[in-house]
């Protein structure tokens, strides 16, 4: 997969890329990134990124020039699609990762100031928001993108089941995970998991899974695949 970022702060990318999964990704060829600074593509002196807004108000605006020049110019491939981050895009999560995922090139817009020219807009193919919140820009948005993406693509982690397992994957939160000691300050592994008895094992995990998504994430129950016995689970877990 090859990435383009566009930004007017490049060096906020600088440390992310060069550790853990993505670096790694990177050095086996999985993925390649390439960070573009917007003002690159200005053409006065001052390397102007933003102006006033048309009909007032507070705030500045992206021009709309250097993103035609710099999304026109890094968009040879006519099958990239362009990723904007701003607050008005559809929620991202991880269906939409795993979409993404499956794509060959991806250039990801960050936004800035107030908004980018309206203009713009007619360049990107897919408009993603974090959540109902503001950030300083869309850098931030784009590293988790990003992140959520390259660990989807094959070879990225060692061990593919272990992305297949993780919450939301399956529609629900993941079950809780304990590793040795056995016992720790009085608290204990649950003996299920000890047991060597696969078959309770996963079942006592699913179980965990659909409790936990229900105290915290009861939504996801509304969209999740649930069989009869995970209904019967969850009726029965009210009751109580």
């Amino acid at each position: 997969m090859r990435i383009d970022i566009l930004t007017i702060f490049p060096e906020m990318f600088r440390g992310p890329f060069d550790a853990s999964i993505i670096q790694r990704a990177r050095e086996k060829g999985i993925v390649s990134i390439h960070i573009h600074d917007i003002r690159d593509y200005t053409t006065d002196r001052h390397h102007t990124v933003d102006d006033y807004p048309y009909g007032g108000g507070a705030g500045m605006v992206m021009k709309p020039e250097p993103i035609f020049e710099a999304v026109e110019k890094i968009k040879a491939d006519p099958d990239a699609k362009v990723v904007l981050l701003s607050p008005r895009g559809k929620v991202f999560n991880q269906e939409t990762a795993r979409r993404l995922a499956g794509e060959e090139h991806l250039v990801f817009l960050c936004g800035h100031y107030k908004d980018i020219d309206e203009r713009n807009r007619s360049l990107v193919d897919l408009d993603i928001s974090l959540g109902d919140y503001i950030l300083s820009g869309g850098e931030p948005a784009a590293l988790v993108v990003i992140d959520a993406i390259v660990r989807l693509l094959p070879g990225a982690i060692s061990d593919p089941e272990s992305a297949n397992c993780d919450s939301f994957e399956t529609g629900l939160l993941d079950h809780p995970h304990y590793t040795r000691p056995e016992e720790y300050r009085g608290m204990r592994v649950p003996e299920v998991l000890r047991s060597g008895n696969h078959a309770q094992i996963k079942q006592w995990r699913r179980q965990q899974a659909l409790k936990l998504t229900q105290r915290h994430r009861p939504d996801l129950l509304d969209k999740a695949d649930l069989s009869d016995q995970d209904a019967a689970f969850l009726k029965e877990a009210n009751n109580k």
